[in-house]
């Protein structure tokens, strides 16, 4: 359904460092860059999904009071990933990785990127 997702930064080479790491523990990598976005996108997708950009007005970036990108995980152990190396890159806690109430099987974490964007790392597998 979803043909790809935009989130702002107001600090392009801060954003790329914690989106490299971040999402490399989900096996998403860095399509492409140059001065004002970055794109990302899971492994055999040929077009990026992810995309960090700086604001098209060049006003500063702010975030959506109830908006969050979630970012499917292949296990439990990469979302355990996620959130480390999140909070590792610059990333601030917005609920550590465990079990919600969703279903039996889903296993998530939540965090903000430096940007306060929230994001979260599911992975709805057994392990």
């Amino acid at each position: 359904m979803l043909l790809y997702i935009t989130l702002g930064t107001s600090d392009l080479d801060r954003a790329r460092v914690f989106y490299d790491a971040a999402l490399g523990a989900l096996s998403y990598t860095r399509r492409r860059a140059d001065e004002v976005e970055i794109g990302y996108a899971a492994e055999g997708d040929s077009r990026s999904r992810l995309w960090v950009t700086t604001p098209f007005n060049k006003k500063a970036a702010t975030v959506g009071n109830g908006s969050m990108v979630a970012l499917d995980a292949p296990s439990r152990a990469s979302v355990d990933a996620f959130y480390a190396a999140a909070l590792a890159s610059g990333g601030t806690d917005d609920g550590k990785p465990g079990l919600r109430p969703h279903h039996a099987n889903f296993y998530a974490c939540y965090v903000r990127d430096p940007d306060g964007n929230k994001l979260s790392a599911v992975c709805e597998r057994t392990e």
